[in-house]
């Protein structure tokens, strides 16, 4: 059997724990496969047209005025998804970890200009959204260019803080500084081990080291879950995290490395409405960004709270990703799933302790890899599904579901809460 991998983010899993639902999600078709260039959308390069001596002329007296401004010069020879995010948010999180105004350059010649444009467009878009950036406050100091919109280059600069901001930074700081990593991970097993191996949660998941269990005559070996730890409460430092392990998994073999599971017990630390908010936004964030560089091709993910509540979680009535299907379609997922009498007697309450499947001691991320959901799902896994009203979605993972939501109704909220409160009590704070 293989041994736990484990690795620390400093400041910087998981097997399939529940089919991923993909629920009417449609996903890019482009992959993000090993070795393989950055292949874009249509942003458009406004100097596209110029002569490739005028452009470089151009590139290099632009770049020579930052020089003369003080703005340093980052070089970066990415050339794939994984590293340019990596690169991107390392840097972007060490930006923004100071006071102070701030401007850098990063140079990123082996990147279709058309990527960064699509980064920096989406961004700025980003920014508009009040509904996420009432919960990513820290995003609302920065703003990404192109250097002259059309040269690989991005230009990052963050606000100087207000004063409040500034002691709030330093409360996040000693947070960080609190949370013990040998706990945290203990207590992220001790769910994995409740929910998933006990209740059978997953029927690829055996062992809380080892996944994708008896999928080998589908062409899938089980490999070792790699559990990874960051005490971060800053998004960009959790996006760096993210592509960081989204690169490992680029570069290791499945049968090494099977899938992973990141905790991050400074994101949205607690139970409150607030708390999972703060959760949701920033992994909507992650979300955002893999699927715009069309990695949701080649990884799914699936998300936890110590509060998890899919019944707030945007959009309310349709698929997120991610995450469980909406609330509103459970009775439906019973039906399909032939469970007609529980779809009936089953009592809004009880259909709600389904969230306990997701429901871990703190919030975390597992990374799946799509050969394996693929094996898992099987072919013709997607059905239609009439959710009521006249709408009929895609959906995948019915039996699954339908098995899982009764389940946990017959274990009961009272037991449920109880082994939970006992997991987070076991990484109280240093």
């Amino acid at each position: 059997m293989m041994g736990t991998n484990k690795r620390r983010f400093n400041r910087t899993v998981v097997f399939s724990l529940l089919l991923p639902c993909n629920l009417g999600f449609s996903p890019s078709a482009a992959s993000l496969s090993r070795g393989s260039h950055l292949m874009m959308m249509s942003a458009s390069n406004p100097v596209e047209d110029l002569s490739e001596e005028r452009k470089s002329n151009l590139f290099q007296s632009l770049l020579r005025d930052l020089q003369i401004e003080g703005v340093p010069l980052l070089g970066c020879d990415a050339d794939q998804v994984g590293s340019l995010n990596a690169a991107m948010w390392t840097t972007m999180a060490e930006v923004g970890s100071a006071n102070d105004e701030n401007k850098v350059c990063m140079i990123l010649e082996s990147i279709p200009v058309s990527a960064l444009l699509a980064f920096a467009e989406d961004f700025t878009v980003l920014k508009t959204q009040e509904r996420l950036m009432q919960q990513l406050p820290e995003l609302r100091r920065f703003s990404v260019s192109v250097l002259g919109n059309g040269f690989p280059a991005l230009i990052i600069e963050t606000e100087k803080r207000t004063d409040e901001e500034k002691l709030l930074a330093e409360a996040h700081r000693t947070l960080e500084t609190t949370f013990d990593e040998a706990k945290t991970v203990s207590a992220l097993k001790s769910f994995i081990n409740r929910v998933v191996v006990n209740e059978n949660m997953c029927p690829y998941t055996k062992d809380a080291d080892i996944s994708a269990t008896g999928l080998e005559m589908r062409g899938v070996a089980p490999g070792a879950v790699g559990y990874r730890f960051s005490p971060t409460t800053d998004a960009c430092m959790v996006m760096s995290s993210f592509w960081n392990i989204v690169c490992e998994m680029m570069s290791v073999p499945e049968d090494e490395l099977s899938s992973v599971m990141l905790s991050l017990p400074g994101i949205g630390m607690g139970e409150s409405r607030d708390a999972h908010d703060r959760f949701a936004a920033v992994v909507e964030l992650v979300g955002r960004y893999l699927c715009l560089f069309r990695g949701d091709a080649t990884f799914g993910l699936v998300h936890f709270h110590p509060a998890y509540d899919r019944s707030v979680i945007h959009p309310l009535d349709k698929p997120a990703y991610g995450h469980l299907p909406p609330t509103s379609w459970l009775r439906p997922i019973l039906k399909k799933g032939g469970a007609l009498e529980e779809a009936e007697s089953l009592s809004n309450e009880e259909l709600l302790l389904s969230n306990y499947q997701r429901r871990a001691p703190h919030t975390a991320i597992n990374f799946l890899r799509a050969s394996q959901l693929t094996a898992a799902a099987g072919p013709n896994s997607i059905c239609d599904l009439d959710v009521g009203g006249g709408v009929v979605e895609k959906a995948s993972g019915i039996k699954l579901y339908t098995r899982n939501t009764i389940r946990m109704a017959e274990i009961g909220e009272e037991h449920l809460r109880a082994r939970l409160k006992e997991e987070v009590d076991m990484q109280s704070i240093k």
